[in-house]
């Protein structure tokens, strides 16, 4: 009797392997989670990081991309005022065509100078709205093509 008394009490006065695994499991998941907040944090900073030096290069650029496959994509790049049709998948590119860039296309034009809107939304929201009336009420210029 003695001996059970002994054998339940060992777990209260001292530890045995299983605590010990238990703990030894526990550092190693608190371990493993800190290592993958390194891991991600890293990744987070690299791509933060990472679009802003691309940027420099201010004599490519990348114009239109449209995928034509699973992995192929047909991207326009200009370069240098010369656009490249490049044809990109398998792990290579293939020049398909180079084409002249289009012009600039012209400034917009500015908005007649008027009175200023000012006051609250309300007050600005009659102002815009006797602006649109007045010009939809002007006379409507016929071009030369009309009948």
């Amino acid at each position: 009797m003695k001996e059970d008394v002994v054998r339940q009490a060992e777990p209260l006065v001292g530890g045995t392997s299983n605590d010990i695994g238990l703990l030894m499991m526990g550092k190693t998941a608190v371990s493993l989670l800190v290592v993958i907040a390194i891991i991600l944090l890293c990744t987070w900073l690299l791509k933060r990081l990472g679009t802003q030096r691309r940027g420099g290069g201010k004599h490519l650029r990348l114009v239109a991309s449209t995928s034509v496959g699973q992995r192929e994509r047909v991207v326009i790049v200009e370069v240098e005022n010369r656009w490249l049709v490049l044809g990109v998948g398998g792990g290579q590119v293939t020049k398909l065509d180079t084409l002249d860039s289009p012009p600039m296309p012209p400034p917009a034009p500015e908005r007649p100078a008027g009175p200023p809107l000012t006051g609250s939304f309300a007050s600005r929201l009659r102002q815009a709205m006797q602006h649109n009336l007045r010009q939809s009420l002007k006379p409507r210029q016929r071009r030369e093509d009309e009948p």
